[in-house]
């Protein structure tokens, strides 16, 4: 890193050289990055310190807290081609690993790796658009930085998978159109394809890039033999789980449905402030400086596409009313270019500093905010659980299990134990065996556990974790609140204060009642 501007463009950081050499000498080969000139050498040092900084931290801090409510729920799920609330992937890879080791800190390895990957995806974004070696570094450390990427680098849930996958689409696709080597669609097709297993999230990136295109161009890539063979590869490669959801009638369709009932208000105005929360609001100059250089640099015209997969990310999110943080994975993209046209800017000491400063403060409060560095006994009076839902997903699941075995040794008989969700199961399931209950006590009407299992008809009595006396009482006989779940560290989570009801005389066959416990959410 120089200490200063330079007045030769080949001796500046983050100018591609693109004089002419003496006359009668050989000109340069055809253009592969940007547009033009020749890719800059990759920045292989800071590139490997940033990522060996963020797999050392998440890595660290790996088996603090707990499990998270969705690694419980994937352990519990057999192998199948897929779920009603979600593809087969991610479970299976939380089943495999939980039957191997079943720790919170193995389960997250997978999410931990695409983290790191997602750091190497950014460079190779700054470095094929004109980057050099400090826009390289740059994009690197603003990854590993950001708190998105840090959140779910630390659980295995499906967004962990697509903090890799939706940064690598688009960098293919990149390729495609400043390379103008149309082979590098076939790659956004496999990728595509196979991302469906974890997410059909994917099809709505594919969908913005078609926007893109139409919107921006360049139109005569819509003549490319290899833009179709990449999407026809990504149909096939996704057909199985296509099959999957045509035969269910589309299981997909009713989460998102039921995902926009419960949660649509919320999603609606949480997905703006999100979109500077999640990156660090340190940041947001840098990936406003990529989307404005999208239209504002010449060597850039090609991939404007980007553009429109934002647009639609944005509006998908907002009128789906699904996850607030959908959008992120282009803002990630988006991120990655800023650092180009930021990297340039940077020719004096001064900025530098100011710059690499933003970003260290940026990745301290990410930090603090994705990561449990809180000691658990305390994070209850901050406002960290309140900041980060996985946080207060992560936290009291032991004490939880420990409150419903001690109710359970007083009622006679091993009644059933039915959850309200997904992570009271799968917790029980986990660590109910140890205190005396075992998992095939244990059920749940939540999403896929409705349709796994189900108690009896010749149950007459049942223990009821988080659901409302109103709801199970007119079910029997008597209802009785035994108890009310405490996590002993005031993390105000989905569980805390819900009631452990024990019924008995059971006025129905279960095979009746079972029906009036299937929810989605």
């Amino acid at each position: 890193m120089t200490t200063g501007s330079t007045s030769n463009p080949a001796e500046r950081p983050d100018v591609a050289s693109a004089h002419p050499g003496p006359r009668g000498a050989p000109t340069s080969p055809p253009a592969v990055g940007a547009g033009r000139g020749r890719l800059e050498p990759l920045a292989r040092g800071p590139l490997i310190a940033a990522m060996l900084a963020l797999a050392a931290v998440l890595a660290a801090t790996s088996n603090a807290y707990g499990y998270h409510r969705d690694e419980l729920y994937f352990r519990m799920l057999d192998p199948a081609w897929g779920y009603v609330d979600q593809p087969p992937l991610t479970p299976l890879i939380a089943r495999t690993l939980a039957s191997i080791v079943d720790e919170p800190w193995f389960l997250h390895v997978p999410a931990i790796l695409s983290a790191v990957a997602a750091v190497l995806v950014a460079a190779l974004i700054a470095r094929e658009v004109g980057g050099a070696r400090r826009a390289q570094a740059l994009a690197a450390w603003t990854a590993a930085a950001s708190a998105f990427p840090i959140i779910f680098g630390h659980v295995l849930v499906t967004s962990s998978l697509d903090l890799v996958v939706w940064p690598l689409v688009c960098l293919f696709a990149i390729r495609a159109l400043l390379r103008s080597d149309g082979r590098w669609w076939i790659a956004v097709g496999v990728v595509a394809g196979l991302a469906s297993y974890n997410k059909l999230l994917v099809a709505v990136l594919l969908a913005g890039l078609g926007v893109g295109l139409l919107a921006f161009g360049p139109w005569r890539e819509l003549r490319s033999p290899w833009l179709w063979g990449g999407v026809a590869i990504a149909v096939v490669l996704a057909l199985p789980n296509l099959a999957c959801q045509v035969a269910n009638d589309w299981p997909q369709s009713a989460m998102g449905a039921a995902l926009a009932e419960n949660d649509g208000g919320e999603t609606r105005w949480l997905m703006w402030p999100m979109l500077l929360l999640l990156v660090g609001p340190l940041l947001v100059p840098v990936w406003v400086a990529g989307l404005v250089g999208l239209f504002r640099r010449r060597a850039w015209r090609d991939i404007r596409l980007l553009v429109g997969a934002l647009v639609v990310a944005l509006v998908f999110t907002f009128v789906g009313s699904s996850q607030f943080y959908y959008p992120l994975g282009v803002v990630q993209v988006l991120l990655a270019l800023g650092c180009v046209p930021v990297a340039e800017w940077m020719r004096t000491r001064a900025r530098r500093a100011v710059v690499w400063a933003a970003v260290a403060v940026n990745g301290a409060i990410s930090a603090v905010i994705a990561l449990p560095l809180v000691p658990v006994d305390v994070v209850g009076a901050t406002s960290l659980p309140a900041i980060n839902q996985v946080t207060r997903d992560t936290v009291g699941w032991p004490e939880y299990v420990q409150q419903v075995a001690d109710v359970a040794a007083d009622v006679p008989g091993d009644p059933p134990i039915v959850a309200a969700n997904y992570g009271e199961a799968g917790a029980l399931d986990r660590f109910g065996p140890a205190l005396g209950v075992s998992a095939d006590r244990v059920f749940s009407g939540h999403n896929e556990l409705w349709f796994a299992a189900r108690p009896t008809d010749g149950a007459d009595a049942a223990i009821f974790v988080g659901y409302s006396p109103a709801f199970v009482g007119p079910l029997f006989e008597s209802c009785e609140v035994r108890r009310l779940l405490d996590n002993d560290v005031d993390v105000d989570n989905e569980e805390q204060r819900l009631p452990i009801t024990v019924c008995t005389g059971m006025r129905m066959p279960w095979s009746e009642a079972w029906p009036r416990f299937a929810h989605l959410d």
